[in-house]
């Protein structure tokens, strides 16, 4: 069974730091790009980041460029979202992804809570 476990989060003031991580389990075959995406009540899910299987190519949205950092483990079953300089609106469920077979994005891990305080 394919999995994504999600690790980290909390709650933090404006301007702090966290660090989330992930860890997929359950493929031996493939390579795969993972990534984040994040959810507020009453909104879509949106993108926060990918990376590439051999961790050497990140994307960014917009809004958390140069503030959050995506980097893979030598394992390359682990990612680590580094968040600096949170701001309110970062707040979030964060949910890790990994890219399946078809292309598409799925094993959705079951989601962690960030929190930024103003």
């Amino acid at each position: 069974q394919v999995q994504s476990v999600e690790s980290g989060g909390g709650s933090v003031q404006a301007g702090g730091s966290l660090r989330l991580s992930c860890t997929a389990s359950g493929r031996t075959s493939d390579t795969y790009v993972m990534g984040w995406y994040r959810q507020t009540p009453g909104k879509e899910r949106e993108f926060v980041a990918a990376i590439s299987w051999s961790g050497e190519q990140a994307n960014y949205a917009d809004s958390v460029r140069g503030r959050f950092t995506l980097s893979r483990d030598s394992t390359k079953t682990t990612v680590h979202l580094m968040m600096n300089n949170l701001k309110p609106e970062d707040t979030g469920t964060y949910y890790c992804a990994q890219e399946t077979p078809a292309g598409t994005w799925g094993f959705w891990g079951q989601g962690t809570q960030v929190t930024v305080s103003s």
